[in-house]
């Protein structure tokens, strides 16, 4: 029995995605795979287009064995966030032993390298006056690198595959994981790119935000996603749109300045934004500034939105939740030594101390902002009755 773990977000589920999975288990000769998932809002600042279960079960149905999720205030957060909390939900199952993810230099050792890099610039005084004259953190970080390591080390800085998995080895380095990196050259589309592409073999690609467009527009993605016919009702951010900016004409901007990561005035410029936007890319434009990538800011004007604090996003993953699994799910969960209370459940999980409780409420509260995305919308209450995905 070999386990190999995978990240995603499967925003929504594609080609590429399920080559992954092939091809980890095809070069590893990993046995099962689990994957933690985002759940209805991402990592760019956005909300997830198929609802976290019926992604969950797509997932299961080419390839994953079990899906367990990736709690909201570290699915909408950072990259090296984002990276700390999946990690650390691996971690605490106690039977992984690779995780796999996608690169664009796929290999494994020069990502190992670059995180090492990274870990290191942070640290210096150049990597300190870069951020403080206005770089964003992947600008500072890149031109760091760049006057101690060699152009490899810093190339590999610079695509956001790359970046990711930089970020996944600094969180198994910081916590003494032996769970071992691995990677699989991206094919096809660039991420987030726009073109078709091919992974291998003629396996048809489109990236992740193409087809999202194509979705939105009524386009027909079936030659790109694996049982794209299920997809049904989606959900658009943009059906959000007055929600979000009436929240945050609201708002204050100390009541701003508590969303993670907002500082260094970041709040005053959200709050005059919203004052003025009459749209979301208009606040988001209105907002920007060289000093934060727009991820950064999308992500912001949604924790503002959803309520979530600064002092949630230092709380650590406080359970593991399964959204779906297999028989090969269940023998992974049969191997696993977990660490953290794990259900189906999350009404059952919040019930397991004072952390679960506040991490399964923040959780519920987003969801039921997240079912009035759709084009039919839904009741609130959802995440206390959905059944988990058995295939």
């Amino acid at each position: 029995m070999k386990i190999a773990a995978i990240i995603a977000e499967y925003n929504p589920f594609h080609n590429g995605h399920k080559y992954h999975i092939e091809q980890t288990r095809a070069v590893t000769g990993s046995t099962h795979v689990v994957a933690v998932m985002s759940g209805n809002f991402t990592q760019r600042g956005d909300i997830a287009v198929a609802e976290k279960h019926k992604r969950a079960e797509t997932a299961l149905r080419n390839g994953a064995d079990l899906i367990i999720e990736l709690p909201v205030a570290f699915s909408l957060s950072s990259a090296e966030r984002f990276a700390s909390g999946a990690v650390s939900l691996l971690n605490s199952l106690n039977c992984a032993d690779v995780l796999s993810f996608g690169s664009e230099c796929g290999d494994a050792e020069l990502i190992k390298e670059a995180a090492g890099a990274a870990h290191y610039a942070v640290t210096t005084e150049d990597f300190i006056g870069a951020v403080k004259s206005g770089l964003p953190y992947p600008a500072a970080l890149q031109k760091t690198v760049g006057k101690y390591y060699t152009d490899d080390v810093v190339r590999a800085l610079n695509e956001p595959n790359n970046i990711l998995g930089v970020e996944y080895v600094k969180a198994l380095n910081e916590i003494g994981s032996s769970i071992e990196p691995f990677t699989i050259t991206r094919g096809g589309a660039a991420h987030d790119g726009r073109g078709e592409g091919a992974a291998a073999n003629g396996v048809r690609v489109l990236s992740a935000l193409q087809l999202r467009k194509m979705i939105f527009e009524g386009g027909d993605v079936s030659a790109f996603m694996p049982d794209a016919g299920d997809l049904g009702d989606y959900a658009d951010i943009r059906r959000l749109e007055t929600a979000v900016l009436v929240s945050l004409r609201l708002m204050s901007p100390a009541a701003i300045k508590r969303a993670p990561n907002v500082q260094n005035g970041l709040e005053n410029r959200i709050y005059k934004a919203a004052r003025a936007a009459r749209s979301l890319p208009e606040l988001y434009f209105l907002a920007k500034t060289k000093s934060y990538t727009m991820a950064r800011i999308r992500r912001a004007v949604l924790c503002c939105f959803l309520g979530i604090t600064k002092s949630d996003a230092k709380l650590p993953p406080q359970y593991v939740r399964i959204l779906g699994m297999n028989e090969k799910g269940r023998e992974i969960l049969a191997a696993a030594k977990c660490e953290l209370p794990m259900d189906t459940s999350l009404a059952a999980l919040m019930k397991r101390g004072d952390g679960q409780k506040r991490q399964a409420l923040l959780e519920e509260r987003c969801a039921n902002v997240y079912a009035l995305a759709f084009g039919k919308r839904r009741i609130c209450g959802g995440e206390f009755t959905a059944k988990p995905v058995i295939l």
